[in-house]
């Protein structure tokens, strides 16, 4: 086996990239870096994020995956040919065989449009699975059992809700809600409310500091303070202001309420049989958004069914891509080629 195997997570925040035999190689965020004038690729990843809400007119920083899809065709190609040849190294003789992770409720002109900018990107072959099944193969969930199995993969752009049963998605819903809808509720009340401007890193740091899906305690969660530092709309200075865990709290309580919809509707659809199976089993939660302090807590309140969040939650999607590539023949009833 000359050709190297890639499977990589393509999502809306990060790109996760699993390398057959390593395991996984590389975690960057999905931001690209280009020219105005030309659209040559400056920085990518880790390099690119820094420079978001910070580049002069020359340069724009931008995602070029919106919701869990492709926005920017040959923005993503380049991205995706930075990361292969950083997996791979440059020099390389035999083109790898890349397995791209996708949202399972895309069109097919989207599928067509990740499988080209693969190939393009210098692919041998491409083959494309369905998120919901890489994160349960990355949680170890027995998925060829005759047995209901159901997985809730919460991403920056989307939100991937599953029954899974003898290897393949029985229900499935995808709305494009996520951690990047949680930042943006955090960034409009704190411009509703304060009249101040802040732009997505300082909304994402907050969510990652005081975001809490569920109040338990209300004196706990009033002591809970962080600074916030941003820009007046009205006077149109810097100014800085507190915020507490209850007030993220009631930012976000909509978009938590969208992603909980999404959940209740695959339990509504499933198969009475399937259904008994889950609630002995419970949900897996997977995703970087997953890991919101106390969402599985939320989510047990609201359905009614335990929820837990997958162990290593943020890379259980590349890790079943991983190895759904090495075992393909398993799974190749579930995964379209190129």
């Amino acid at each position: 086996m000359m050709s190297k195997r890639i499977g990589i997570d393509l999502g809306t925040a990060n790109t996760l990239v699993y390398l057959a035999g390593e395991g996984v190689v590389l975690n960057e965020p999905t931001v690209v870096a280009v020219t105005a004038e030309d659209n040559r690729v400056v920085a990518v990843g880790k390099e690119a994020k820094e420079m978001l809400g910070r580049t002069p007119g020359n340069i724009v920083a931008m995602r070029p995956l919106k919701d869990g899809v492709i926005a920017d065709y040959t923005i993503t190609e380049a991205m995706l040919s930075y990361f292969i040849d950083k997996a791979c190294g440059r020099s390389r003789f035999f083109k790898p065989e890349v397995m791209v992770c996708i949202p399972s409720g895309v069109t097919q002109v989207e599928r067509r449009a990740v499988l080209d900018a693969t190939m393009a990107a210098g692919a041998k072959v491409a083959y494309l699975i369905d998120e919901p099944l890489a994160a349960a193969i990355g949680a170890r969930i027995p998925i060829a059992q005759a047995a209901g199995h159901m997985v809730v993969d919460i991403g920056g752009g989307s939100t991937e809700c599953a029954v899974i049963s003898l290897g393949g998605v029985v229900v499935h819903s995808s709305v494009r809600v996520g951690g990047n809808k949680v930042d943006e509720a955090i960034a409009n009340y704190t411009k509703k409310k304060f009249n101040l401007f802040i732009g997505e890193r300082t909304a994402e740091e907050i969510k990652i500091e005081i975001g809490n899906a569920l109040i338990e305690d209300k004196e706990e969660a009033e002591k809970k303070k962080m600074e916030i530092r941003g820009r007046d709309s009205v006077t149109g200075l810097p100014r800085t202001i507190e915020l507490t865990e209850t007030q993220i709290n009631e930012a976000i309580s909509s978009v938590l309420m969208d992603i909980f919809q999404a959940v209740k509707g695959v339990l509504e659809q499933a198969p009475p049989e399937l259904a008994s199976d889950i609630i002995d089993k419970g949900v897996v939660m997977s995703g970087g958004t997953s890991l919101l302090k106390n969402l599985d807590k939320f989510m047990t309140k609201n359905t009614g069914v335990p929820c837990h969040v997958a162990e290593d939650a943020l890379l259980c999607v590349v890790r079943g891509t991983g190895v759904a590539l090495e075992n393909i023949e398993l799974y190749k009833r579930s995964i379209s080629r190129k």
